[in-house]
């Protein structure tokens, strides 16, 4: 086996690891480290990347992500609250600069565009 092949593996085992992590603690974002780890199994070891899209709770998130793009309405909702409450606790209680304020609340804004500008399941018939 490659060493390119062993890297990508470890690092998405890793990231697998990351993700549970993120599923038991609140600060730790979930779904950033599972899509991480579906990228670096696929390029360093199909069986895993297979592995990751079977499993029963994961698999049909990451397989949709992969296939359409897909986010969904739940997960957009959820990202929708808490980009909103960061956002409202920068503004009412961070001594940030306004710059420093304005700049993130740009990004964030940019990113719930992304978000919603997602199909929120996969395409009719494609199921």
């Amino acid at each position: 086996m490659a060493y390119r092949n062993i890297f990508l593996i470890a690092f998405g085992w890793i990231c697998v690891g990351l993700g549970i992590v993120g599923a038991v603690l609140p600060v730790m974002p979930t779904t950033v480290f599972l899509l991480i780890a579906a990228w670096a199994f696929a390029k360093g070891s199909p069986r895993l990347h297979g592995w990751l899209l079977d499993h029963p709770r994961l698999g049909s998130y990451i397989r949709d992500w992969e296939l359409y793009g897909a986010i969904p309405l739940r997960g957009k909702i959820t990202a929708l609250v808490m980009i909103s409450l960061s956002a409202s606790w920068l503004l009412f209680f961070s001594a940030l600069p306004a710059i420093a304020i304005g700049g993130t609340l740009a990004v964030l804004t940019c990113v719930l565009i992304f978000i919603f500008t997602r199909p929120s399941a996969a395409p009719e018939g494609e199921i």
